[in-house]
């Protein structure tokens, strides 16, 4: 599921591009920024299926193979460890994964299968598939060990796949770092005990909620956080702080006034880790001096009230 965190950044990069347009259509950029989540998950949920199409095609390649009018003994009596690995065919009987990709028609790898055969040529050359396929050992856990490591090594950095999910969606790029770490962790939690489910995109209601919160509420509001940044600021020029670093305040501004179980720390800390990946060098520095200014001043004027969790 997607968390806080890449929520903020999803929201960032919303707020990002209605305040740098001239399209005042909240509704409407609400609308895409779910949209945009959304299809997030579905990168999820295609890198999965990718794993079953590999698997998919090196099984077809075997039963080609033995029909070889001078076929070997290799031919014949083929090496089956990958192809009957017991990770991926938890996935690829996955009824959850079969009717998420039949509903929503994520039919890439059938209608794009080139990039299946350019992992599947990438994989049966490296010492990581020599090293499965000869191994003695054979389990749940070294079938395991091999996906993960499968993943992590030759889908996940591969350039070609990285520039088909820009080609395909232009946010898909922004969210495969997340994504991966994303299918890793789900790979690791896999067991031989039931069929693999797939979880809901949010953890719950709350979190949905907090999605068009945050952006409406930010966006909203902006001018007047514009303001409150300024009284803390009165050695800068608005034009002099970084875009996105006055997007990131605006956001924590947002969160301090209007989520009150979110503690101010984690607000602030959170928007100091987004900076680090997104801004400039000096910019969470920058970022932690305003935000903790901010929360003092809402505190002592009553602006900030913290309720439940938000009180930790």
């Amino acid at each position: 599921m997607i968390n806080r965190r890449h929520i903020r950044v999803k929201v960032m990069q919303s707020l990002y591009a209605v305040l740098h347009s001239e399209n005042s259509d909240i509704v409407k950029e609400e609308k895409f920024l779910k949209h945009s989540i959304k299809r997030m998950f579905d990168l999820y949920v295609i890198s999965l299926q990718l794993l079953v199409e590999v698997q998919l095609l090196a099984k077809q390649k075997l039963e080609i193979s033995k029909k070889k009018f001078l076929a070997t003994k290799e031919d014949l009596v083929p090496n089956t460890k990958f192809v009957e690995n017991s990770i991926i065919k938890i996935l690829a009987e996955s009824n959850s994964l079969k009717d998420y990709i039949e509903k929503h028609k994520l039919d890439n790898w059938k209608l794009d299968d080139e990039y299946v055969k350019i992992v599947w040529d990438h994989l049966r050359n490296t010492e990581l598939f020599k090293t499965y396929l000869n191994s003695g050992e054979s389990s749940f856990t070294t079938d395991k060990n091999f996906v993960v490591s499968f993943f992590k090594e030759i889908i996940a950095p591969n350039e070609k796949l990285l520039d088909y999910y820009e080609d395909t969606t232009i946010s898909w790029l922004d969210d495969v770092p997340f994504v991966n770490t994303w299918v890793v962790r789900t790979l690791h939690k896999l067991n031989s005990k039931g069929p693999f489910v797939l979880g809901s995109l949010y953890k719950d209601t709350d979190d949905e909620h907090y999605v068009s919160e945050l952006f409406k509420k930010s966006i909203l509001n902006h001018s007047a956080y514009e303001k409150d940044i300024e009284s803390k600021t009165p050695n800068w020029e608005t034009d002099r702080i970084a875009d996105l670093d006055m997007i990131l305040i605006k956001m924590g501004i947002c969160e301090f006034l209007n989520f009150p179980s979110i503690p101010t720390r984690v607000t602030i800390n959170e928007y100091i880790e987004i900076s680090k990946d997104y801004s400039t060098k000096k910019s969470s520095y920058f970022i932690n001096g305003v935000l903790d200014k901010l929360s003092k001043d809402f505190i002592e004027s009553k602006r900030l009230v913290k309720v439940g969790r938000g009180l930790l």
